[in-house]
């Protein structure tokens, strides 16, 4: 059996503790609270990892389209982007797969002789780091330009205002 083929058996398992690995790089009460409660509207962010590294395990099978993989990336992506992060550990989640790949596997393959499938799957994992790359750097992009906006707007009104004021103490002295 090939390592596409074993990971192709255990989708589904090996998505439930990669997105266990991910769930670990976040303080152990927040691990609790996402762990236990899986509903998408109470627990969004445990959701989008659940949701996000089962899409991921398949299309790196295939690996044939980028558009549905760099999709099934960004929410994760995303979400990660805005939390208190360095973009070093933000974007850490996407080489637990490779640590999960290598405990799984790595004893299986050696055996056989076959380390190379791993090397080989390890490529496109290291493919997903850079769209994940990608994606985290314009959503930091975004959110810097949505931080200006508010900043200005903020700005504007303060000079409306003050203007506004400078009108009304105008009034009074011309009474």
């Amino acid at each position: 059996m090939t390592l596409l083929e074993a990971i192709a058996g255990r989708e589904e398992e090996l998505a439930q503790k990669w997105a266990s690995l991910i769930l670990g790089t976040y303080p152990e009460q927040t691990q609790a609270v996402w762990r236990n409660n899986r509903d998408q509207f109470s627990n969004p962010v445990g959701h989008a990892i659940l949701t996000s590294t089962a899409e991921l395990i398949p299309l790196l099978l295939t690996w044939n389209n980028a558009t549905a993989v760099a999709k099934s990336l960004e929410t994760l992506v995303k979400i990660r982007a805005v939390q208190d992060f360095s973009p070093g550990k933000a974007l850490s989640f996407v080489f637990l797969l490779k640590k999960l790949l290598r405990q799984e596997f790595v004893k299986e393959l050696a055996a056989r002789g076959a380390l190379e499938e791993l090397l080989s799957f390890e490529t496109r994992v290291d493919n997903l780091a850079t769209i994940a790359f990608d994606l985290y750097v314009a959503a930091r992009d975004q959110v810097s330009r949505m931080r200006v906006e508010e900043v200005k707007r903020a700005h504007t009104n303060i000079v409306r205002r003050a203007n506004m004021l400078k009108s009304d103490v105008a009034a009074h002295k011309a009474e």
